[in-house]
This record gives C-alpha cells, sequence and structure tokens, in this order.
C-alpha cells in the first residue's frame, strides 16, 4: 500500500474561510481529477470535496516509471487548481500515506470523521467522487478496490451501529435557532435561494413551522419550480433577490456560486427597507453565499454551516460506544484490506521469481544435455524434472516466509522495516523484468505460468 497517498484539509484543521477558497464544483472537481492524471502520467486520483473538507487521494497505478506524487508536489496542484499560492493554507494540510490513508478514507466513508457524527450524506459524497473519478478514467488498480471497500465500511456503520441514531442534524439545529428569534411563524416569510441538498433538508424540517409564506429562488427557475412543489411554497425570479430579502424574515441559502450573493453594502439596503426588523440568515453554503461581515449589521442573525455543525457537535459527545463499535467495523475493513493488498503484490513477485529461477535451470540443463550427446529421451526428461523440483525446493522457504510476512514489512508499511517484497525484486534481480511485463501489457492481465514454472502442489 506504499502507494498511496493521501493530502486534505478539513473542519478540524482548517477554518471555514480556508475550505471555501479550496473547494470544488462538481465540474471543477472532475477537471481537476483529469489534470492531475496529465500532470503525474500512470497515476490514479479521487477528488473528495465537501463544506468540512476537501481531500486528494492518489495512488501510483503499478508503474515503477511514474513514481507517486510528493505531499508537496500535490500541494501545489491544489494551488494551482485555484490559482492560489500555496503557503497561506500549506500549514492547514495533512498528508497521510498506506495503511494510514486507507484508514482515514473508511473512517471519512464511516462518518466517524465528521462534525456531525453519524450525518448521512458523507457516504454519498465519497461514492459519488469516486464515481466521478471512475467515469473520467482516473481510478484503477489501486483506487478501484480501495473506495469500493470504502463505501461498504460505511454502509456496514450504518447498519451494524447506532452512530446514526437520534443524531441532531445541522438541519434541525438552524430551525431550532429560528425558534429562539420568532415566537410564532404564522405571519413570517421564509426565503429559501439554491436548490442543494442541505437547503432541501433545511426546508424539510422549516416547513414544519408552517411560515406564512415560503418563497423559493434559483438561477435555474425549474429548480425552483420542482422545490415549490415539493413543500408548497412559491416560485420567485432570481433577479429580484433584493425584492425577496426586503420580505424574508429567514433566509436559507446553499447556491453554488463563488463569490458571497449577499454582501453587507447590499443588504444594508434590505435593512432600511425592512425598516430594521430581525432577520435570520442561514447560510450553508461552501463556499459561502453571505458575506461574513453581513453578521455584524443590527437585527440580523447570520449562521453559517461551521456555527451550525458545532452545535450538533456539542449534543453528541455522550455516544462514545458507538464510535467504538464504528472504529472496529473501520479496523476490520482496514485489515481485510491491506491482507487483499499484500496478496495482490507478492503474487506478481513470486510469479516473476519462479520463472525467472526456472529460466536458469533450463538454460544451465541445455548446456548439461548439448554435452551428452548419447543421452536418451527418458534421460531428458528426468532430468528436466529434477532441475524443476531442486528449483520448487531452493525457493519454497523463502517463499512461505514472504507470504507469511507481517503487512508493515510484506507490502512496504510504516514501520520502518525493509519492504520484503521490494526486497526480493532487488535481491533476486527481478525489477527489470517487471518494468518490461508493465510496458508491454500496462495493465492486462498476467499470462498463467507454464507448466512447471510456478508453486508445485504441495510447495505453495
Amino acid at each position: 500500500m506504499q502507494r498511496l497517498l493521501l493530502l486534505g484539509l478539513n473542519h478540524t484543521t482548517a477554518p471555514l474561510e480556508v475550505r471555501e477558497r479550496l473547494a470544488f464544483s462538481a465540474a471543477e472537481r472532475d477537471a481537476a481529477v483529469r489534470a492531475l492524471r496529465e500532470r503525474f502520467p500512470g497515476c490514479e486520483a479521487v477528488l473528495l470535496s465537501t463544506c468540512n473538507r476537501v481531500e486528494l487521494y492518489v495512488a501510483r497505478g503499478g508503474s515503477h516509471h511514474h513514481p507517486t506524487p510528493t505531499a508537496d508536489e500535490l500541494t501545489d496542484f491544489l494551488a494551482d487548481a485555484h490559482r492560489l499560492p500555496a503557503d497561506p493554507f500549506r500549514r492547514h494540510l495533512y498528508h497521510k500515506a498506506g495503511p494510514d490513508a486507507a484508514r482515514h478514507l473508511f473512517r471519512v466513508a464511516g462518518s466517524l470523521d465528521s462534525l456531525v457524527l453519524g450525518e448521512n450524506q458523507i457516504l454519498g459524497q465519497v461514492r459519488d467522487a469516486y464515481e466521478a473519478a471512475k467515469a473520467n478514467a482516473c481510478t484503477g488498480a489501486v483506487l478501484n478496490p480501495l473506495f469500493q471497500r470504502a463505501v461498504s465500511a460505511g454502509k456496514q456503520v450504518r447498519t451494524e451501529t447506532a452512530l446514526a441514531d437520534g443524531r441532531t442534524s445541522v438541519a434541525s439545529v438552524a430551525v431550532d435557532y429560528a425558534k429562539r428569534i420568532f415566537e410564532t411563524f404564522a405571519d413570517k416569510t421564509a426565503l429559501c435561494i439554491g436548490a442543494g441538498k442541505m437547503a432541501g433538508l433545511v426546508l424539510e424540517h422549516l416547513a414544519e413551522l408552517k411560515p406564512g409564506r415560503l418563497l423559493l429562488t434559483n438561477r435555474d427557475p425549474r429548480k425552483a419550480e420542482a422545490l415549490a412543489a415539493r413543500f408548497g411554497g412559491q416560485p420567485v425570479p432570481f433577479e429580484n433577490l433584493a425584492d425577496h430579502l426586503a420580505a424574508a424574515d429567514i433566509v436559507v441559502t446553499s447556491t453554488g456560486s463563488t463569490d458571497p450573493i449577499i454582501t453587507k453594502k447590499a443588504f444594508e439596503g434590505v435593512l432600511r427597507r425592512r425598516r430594521y426588523r430581525p432577520v435570520f440568515l442561514i447560510d450553508i453554503a461552501v463556499p459561502r453565499d453571505v458575506e461574513a461581515a453581513v453578521g455584524d449589521l443590527d437585527r440580523v442573525y447570520l449562521y453559517n454551516v461551521d456555527d451550525l455543525q458545532q452545535a450538533v457537535a456539542h449534543t453528541q459527545q455522550q455516544r462514545r460506544s458507538s464510535v467504538d463499535a464504528a472504529d472496529a467495523i473501520v479496523d476490520q475493513h482496514v485489515a481485510a484490506f491491506a491482507a487483499w493488498h499484500r496478496q495482490r503484490e507478492m503474487g506478481p513477485v513470486i510469479d516473476r521469481l519462479y520463472k525467472r529461477y526456472h529460466q536458469v535451470a533450463r538454460d544451465e540443463l541445455e548446456r548439461t544435455m548439448g554435452k551428452l550427446s548419447d543421452a536418451s529421451q527418458a534421460d531428458r526428461a528426468a532430468l528436466e524434472d529434477m532441475t524443476r523440483r531442486i528449483v520448487n525446493k531452493l525457493l519454497h522457504r523463502p517463499i512461505q516466509q514472504l507470504r507469511a510476512a507481517d503487512p508493515d514489512h510484506a507490502a512496504g508499511g510504516a514501520a520502518g522495516g525493509v519492504p520484503y517484497v521490494h526486497a526480493v525484486e532487488k535481491l533476486f534481480d527481478l525489477r527489470d523484468e517487471a518494468e518490461a511485463a508493465e510496458d508491454a501489457v500496462g495493465d492486462e492481465p498476467r499470462r498463467p505460468p507454464a507448466a512447471g514454472e510456478g508453486p508445485p502442489a504441495g510447495h505453495s
């Protein structure tokens, strides 16, 4: 698993103002993984971008000619993708390799790395990021099985633990805050800007309060109409946003805009038109839709996604037993994936080792047979069988040790020992053969060994 590298930041390492600058829309994400493949040929890549994290998973697909990018190279890549200098956000990044990177992904998929433990969106976001990368031909022999197992781990955590039971969601907290500001809602107007998934979740809770009017607007009017039909609201033109803000007492905004659509200067005019009646703004967009300075205005109550999620996190500290059960599931999946990956890496090396030394034995046999002009076919068959058995017996014990090696040594783990697989390649001069095979067939399946070339029965 030494070919796997993770570089990222999340809500524990970077504030919202940093995360939003590095966030990717779906189209930007797809373009980025394609660009990374172009910059680092032979590498696989999956980019996960949510309101809480931006994470880049990279693996060398198997070629020794194209090494895995370094953490610094990936940092520069993220900066270039957003046309930003790398130094301001470099200190917020973490990087993990091998089993540590796999464990992190499995914990993310299981919502164990989320600010809201047990939240149900992250598993779908992991799956979407993987499927998008796969559709762009950016995944392969390492990341395909890794992400497939991560999704399985996330599903098992959801179905076999109580991590998601009785959770307090961002959407419910947002509406709870609205209850603290307004005593009644029958005379209030609510406005939803955008039509994202999170906006829909907030509206589900907001609709229970039965506001007097529910306005919905989006740059694509068809999306606003669909949301209005779902919640019994009224679609209104996006072009008249200032008018809708002046009418609204509660505003939920979640667009894909890269710049704020509600600025302090513009909202000062809105407040004057409202005669400074209190207004509650729920900004759940990343990047943010509402300029932070709007929250400094009098009678304005502004909450962004971090504010809401911090409130949720405070209600979940008592759920330690569920976290322990979920972590145990993750540990099982990490161990199973590591074992599978170890066998996958060792298999080709063992195959090349047997082939190399059976070929050496055949060459020596041919040299000897050339000197034995009177040898019969039966003699030749007996000598061929003897050379095969000698090679198999000589290699049997080393191969047994290689297969029984602990994960940290067998596949180049982080424990600090010499990786057995790479040591065998070097000691037995197998590296050139591996590169030649890759050049010849790429990722095509290897042919089965000829009779007698592989491990014999009883010597596997």
